[in-house]
């Protein structure tokens, strides 16, 4: 709420006991202060200081704009991610996992902490607006000089001194420092919430990510274990035709350094596996709940089908630019403090209480005192002080607009690749399942070769190569579709809606980021 005090509402301020030509000095003097207020404020030098940082759009940016069958699809976008986009995987499991870490991550608490901080120094910005209104009570046991300036019978004696005094003060906010300076609060603490917005989006997309990384290592370890079977058949198998003659020690080797490689390529994912339940731990903060864990199977875990293209209106909804957005906000707000000092400062003081020297006759009529009056304050000579302030107001201003060109340019850049990916990985699963199909048919066609006697342990090596690195390649595949899934909603803001500030500079329409094709 901003408060003004016209001239003729000064008096009023004045007790009714005060003296009639006090009170027309008083008014006088008031209204000579606001008269003077204009000539005051013409004298302040802020030439050629100013912000020259511009916000970029999504035109400067080469996006092109996405057709809108409505006035409100750009406002409404259809690819809008929801707040728990993580249950569209369908796994309650991980939806389980995100909560518990939604609950308990030490990130998230200290975020929640620069937001209680930065609200409070919005309720202090607020405060400074309202009168206050102090109270105080001395009492002084103390002996006079009898060389000192007192009159007879105080010199030399010793006398108490009690004064109880309720004293308050307005300072009258002509010049919007103080509207200035809670703006740029309330604009800190914004910024904070969507910081907020962003760290819970951060740590759910790497639990999420976490989760995946788990369970495309057990299936790459359930791969390399279904290899060591097939090695262990074929060794059984060598065997046989060596003791048949059909073999020689040659291919009998071959078939026994192949177990190693095999248990070895185990141990490394088993390796991998601990690593990555620690870290997942660490996002849960819960270690004993990621140990025992048993992700679901990747092909078991829902996918959705990620949009070709996405508004640009969704970037803008990421807490991260919404953040810097924010920034910029508060910085243009510190700006205006740093202009409004160099206007002057109009104040109203009162006070009223007893004063006396004994305590007998404190609670006199006598003992009464009262004081009202305004007080104006103009920098003169500073040598440069507030206008080298200003400068710095201004130079920050600059970063915080550059700084969230840079959050939009790599939000572009993020959902740009997230999209591209996407595209690829579909056709790299088609193709791979292909291609799988393809090295099975070719494995069983050189193992019964080789049974039949028709080819070499050789051929059936390599037939098997294939059609294990097949198998490595789609549980990668399959892990990273899910992992890109998990990228494509962080990229689009996962579901953070809020307010932008005035100084945004919304799009005229709704610009597309589109997958590489």
């Amino acid at each position: 709420m901003k408060n003004h005090l016209s001239p003729s509402s000064a008096p009023a301020l004045i007790p009714a006991t005060a003296p009639r030509g006090s009170a027309l000095l008083y008014g006088a003097t008031l209204a000579v202060a606001l008269l003077a207020l204009p000539l005051l404020s013409g004298c302040a030098d802020m030439a050629g200081i100013d912000s020259h940082a511009r916000m970029r759009d999504p035109a400067s940016l080469g996006l092109a704009a996405a057709p809108s069958s409505s006035a409100d699809s750009a406002v409404q976008p259809q690819t809008a991610v929801s707040a728990d986009w993580w249950r569209s995987f369908g796994d309650a499991q991980l939806d389980a996992l995100i909560t518990q870490a939604l609950q308990g991550n030490p990130g998230l608490q200290q975020a929640a902490a620069r937001i209680a901080r930065a609200e409070a120094f919005a309720d202090t910005a607020r405060a400074a607006q309202s009168p206050q209104v102090n109270g105080s009570l001395d009492a002084t046991r103390q002996r006079y000089s009898a060389n000192g300036p007192y009159p007879p019978g105080q010199a030399g004696a010793v006398r108490s001194v009690e004064t109880a005094r309720l004293s308050g003060s307005w300072e009258l906010d002509f010049f919007g420092k103080h509207r200035a300076a809670l703006a740029a609060a309330l604009g800190e603490a914004q910024a904070a919430r969507a910081d907020a917005e962003a760290a819970r989006l951060l740590l759910a997309s790497r639990v999420a990510q976490g989760y995946f990384q788990l369970a495309r290592l057990q299936a790459q370890r359930a791969v390399a274990e279904r290899t060591l079977q097939q090695r262990t058949e074929m060794l059984q198998l060598v065997q046989r035709r060596v003791q048949a003659g059909l073999d020689t020690q040659l291919e009998l080797r071959q078939s026994e350094g192949a177990l190693p490689e095999a248990r070895q390529q185990i141990e490394a994912l088993r390796e991998q596996e601990a690593l990555a339940r620690n870290a997942l731990g660490a996002l849960i903060a819960d270690p004993q709940t990621a140990q025992t864990l048993t992700p679901q199977a990747l092909a078991a875990i829902h996918f959705s089908e990620t949009p070709a293209a996405v508004p640009a209106d969704l970037l803008g909804r990421r807490p991260d630019v919404a953040a810097a957005r924010w920034r910029v906000e508060a910085a243009t707000q510190d700006m205006g403090v740093a202009r409004a000092q160099f206007y002057p400062n109009v104040s109203l003081t009162a006070f009223v209480g007893l004063a006396s020297v004994g305590l007998d006759r404190f609670i006199e009529a006598g003992s009464r005192e009262w004081g009202v009056g305004p007080a104006l304050r103009l920098p003169i000579f500073d040598a440069g002080r507030l206008r080298a302030n200003l400068r710095g107001k201004a130079a920050d201003r600059d970063a915080a607009v550059e700084s969230y060109n840079a959050a939009l340019l790599e939000a572009v850049r993020d959902a740009a690749d997230q999209l591209a990916s996407s595209s690829s990985i579909a056709r790299q699963i088609a193709e791979q399942h292909q291609a799988g199909e393809s090295a099975q048919a070719a494995y069983g066609i050189a193992r019964r070769r080789y049974e039949a006697g028709l080819g070499t342990y050789l051929q059936v090596l390599s037939a098997e190569s294939q059609v294990l690195a097949q198998r490595r390649l789609a549980v990668d595949l399959a892990a990273r579709r899910l992992d890109n899934q998990v990228g494509v909603m962080r990229a689009l803001g996962g579901g953070y809606a809020a307010t932008p500030p005035p100084t945004a500079q919304a799009p005229q329409a709704a610009p597309t980021v589109a997958a590489a094709r």
